[in-house]
């Protein structure tokens, strides 16, 4: 506010000033969030929707054994220590190492076997393509649980794996319809010219695989190996029926119930086992998140 001198030494009633350009570019601002919040209510309830189970979970796993039997949702003592508690449970950090080898190695031995086949399904012409092609999508309408007890005595009494996670990873190398599918979906998108330039400079197929066709596709692969990793990573119908009766050979998602089965009233506990289990899956995700995108977007570009 200024003041003007009504007579010398006797300044007049303060005037206000009229609204300034801040003012005005601070109602602007006001209405463009308020807008952005209105197109994209939505997209915000449903972000919440999945957000906020897992914020109640870490949470819960940061109370006290006597604060997770409330109806508190904010921890009045941080017990970071419940981590450390499980991860010095008997037989946590074997479903660890276990869980890495299987959903490791599963993923390598996915990737390099889907990778040739989709290539031949994308690139090959020769009779009996579309029909190869219709051969693999039919696999993936049949359920894991029609062929689990032919497959249990083959792997149990013929090959002595049982309790083991070998009867799962094996499987692996020989490819995977899912895989293979969304793969070749990526590699029709690589325009055959690239694959002709090669050829004509004295590349052969495998070379032209190697050399062209797998940089181009890397975000293909990566969708993939992620979408493998997650699945041998979270699977449990597999390890139950293989690996139930060695506990040494437990993966995490299931013993995570035999944990919880334990600790069935120590609730802090529970999801402090739960938060370890997802972190990593997490983690995975959230930096090939690029990648992943990138390739399940383009795999529909072409059929």
């Amino acid at each position: 506010m200024t003041q003007v001198l009504d007579r010398p030494g006797r300044p007049r009633r303060p005037v206000a000033p009229a609204p300034t350009a801040s003012r005005a570019a601070r109602t602007a601002s006001r209405r463009a969030l308020l807008h952005w919040i209105a197109v994209h209510s939505l997209g915000i309830a449903a972000a919440l929707f999945f957000v906020l189970p897992f914020v109640f979970v870490v949470l819960t796993s940061l109370m006290s054994d006597q604060q997770a039997l409330t109806r508190d949702l904010v921890p009045r003592t941080w017990e970071w220590d419940n981590y450390a508690r499980v991860l010095d449970t008997p037989g946590f950090l074997t479903w660890w190492k276990n869980t890495l080898l299987y959903a490791g190695l599963g993923t390598v031995l996915t990737v390099a076997s889907s990778i040739p086949v989709a290539y031949a399904l994308a690139k090959f012409r020769f009779r009996g393509r579309n029909l190869s092609m219709m051969l693999v999508i039919s696999t993936m309408m049949l359920p894991p649980q029609v062929i689990i007890i032919p497959m249990y005595l083959f792997w149990a009494k013929q090959l002595d794996l049982a309790g083991t996670l070998w009867p799962l990873i094996i499987p692996m190398a020989f490819g995977d319809a899912f895989s293979i599918f969304l793969l070749r979906q990526f590699l029709l998108t690589i325009p055959n010219e690239y694959l002709d330039a090669a050829k004509v400079d004295g590349c052969g197929e495998l070379r032209t695989l190697i050399k062209v066709v797998l940089p181009m596709a890397k975000p293909g692969i990566a969708a993939v190996a992620l979408f493998q990793f997650f699945y041998a990573w979270n699977d449990y119908f597999g390890p139950q029926i293989y690996a139930s009766e060695n506990p040494a050979a437990w993966t995490l998602s299931y013993g995570l119930e035999s944990f919880k089965g334990a600790h069935h009233t120590d609730w802090n506990m529970t999801m402090a086992a739960t938060v370890l289990v997802m972190a990593p899956v997490i983690l995975v995700f959230f930096f090939a998140q690029k990648a992943f995108v990138e390739g399940v977007t383009l795999t529909g570009v072409k059929g």
